[in-house]
């Protein structure tokens, strides 16, 4: 459904993409995380036909993602989406249905049908009365007028409060589990973590990882053990809130864990306890975004006589920082200029950018 080869983007000297190479399948939800700068947005814009790439390929549904015909299949949300604030929920989501050439009936009803599974109740009350929660379900509600087959989201539930962020994202789950494909970022990778199918981290313009959860932990986390023991042991530290005399040891491998206990009973105490802590996404991300590519992790990997599955992309050393806030929209429709909803406007009574 969404095929991304060797993509650049460069704003003048400043590289703000290098190299990034995913696809996405039909129903399958892809998050893209990173820190600030990373090169989240520029993709997401890039892959909404918002942006031309300085150079490599960007295919979405079948078209080129520059292809003013891509968008009657795309649903874009980005985050900041600023509305027309004097327009209701109902008159808002009917200019845009209007746009993309939806019949008034069929129109009527999905909208109408998308703002029931939104809990959106107040659809007569004018946008710029409406809470920042509320406008941000207009907001999704819009992405999903035309029935695109592709969703791509830039943060859909940024600053919104925890209850209406979960909506936000299980409502996001449901729209794959129904057959849309999803590319969405996020900051929260509990959320992530939630409802991705695979995820690419980038950092520094590059994607350095990616994969399923369970194959990024497998492939750059780290199993640990905490060991309790009776006694101290050489690395082990005193547990101040246990009841009884407990030192704590953190090891990395079960030969480790047999050697503290082996190390307890030769000083006259006994292992107590065992817990083992499996890599989070946040861990490995953060390890990740510490600035280390996935070609140095893979020189580290072999090094240590670690496994050395090679990590898809990994060819250069993160080159410099970028910048996400370089949005200019390019690539205008047929039909008029294009705003950051990826809607090609005709008379668009206002900027809904």
């Amino acid at each position: 459904m969404i095929e991304v080869r060797d993509l650049r983007k460069e704003y003048g000297g400043f590289v703000a993409v290098e190299g990034s190479t995913f696809t996405v399948e039909g129903g399958e939800v892809f998050g893209i995380i990173g820190p600030n700068g990373a090169g989240k947005t520029t993709t997401l814009k890039t892959l909404a036909g918002l942006l031309e790439p300085t150079d490599g390929h960007a295919e979405v549904a079948g078209f080129d993602a520059a292809d003013p015909r891509m968008r009657q299949q795309l649903g874009f949300l980005p985050e900041e989406s600023p509305l027309y604030e004097e327009m209701t929920p109902i008159s808002y989501l009917t200019f845009f249905a209007d746009l993309y050439d939806v019949d008034s009936e069929v129109a009527e009803t999905r909208i109408h049908d998308t703002l029931d599974r939104l809990d959106l109740e107040y659809r007569d009350r004018p946008l710029g009365d409406m809470s920042k929660g509320m406008k941000r379900k207009v907001a999704i509600a819009r992405s999903l007028v035309n029935d695109p087959d592709v969703l791509v989201y830039d943060e859909p539930a940024s600053g919104l409060d925890p209850l209406t962020t979960n909506y936000i994202i299980e409502f996001t789950r449901e729209l794959a589990d129904e057959g849309k494909t999803v590319v969405f970022s996020a900051h929260n990778l509990y959320h992530v973590e939630s409802i991705c199918d695979r995820i690419a981290i980038m950092n520094e313009g590059r994607i350095v990882a990616r994969g399923s959860v369970e194959e990024l932990r497998a492939e750059y986390g780290r199993t640990t053990y905490h060991v309790y023991t009776s006694v101290p042991v050489e690395g082990s530290s005193p547990v101040e809130s246990a009841a009884d005399e407990r030192h704590e040891r953190v090891v990395e491998s079960m030969d480790a864990v047999e050697a503290t206990r082996e190390a307890a009973t030769a000083a006259g105490g006994r292992l107590v306890d065992i817990r083992t802590e499996e890599p989070s996404l946040e861990r490995v991300f953060l390890d990740l975004a510490d600035g280390e590519s996935e070609a140095e992790r893979a020189v580290t990997r072999r090094r240590d006589g670690a496994d050395t599955t090679d990590a898809a992309g990994a060819a250069d050393t993160v080159a410099s920082e970028t910048g996400d806030d370089a949005t200019t929209a390019g690539g205008g429709a047929d039909a008029g200029t294009t705003d950051d909803t990826g809607t090609a406007r005709a008379g668009s009574p206002g900027a809904d950018e």
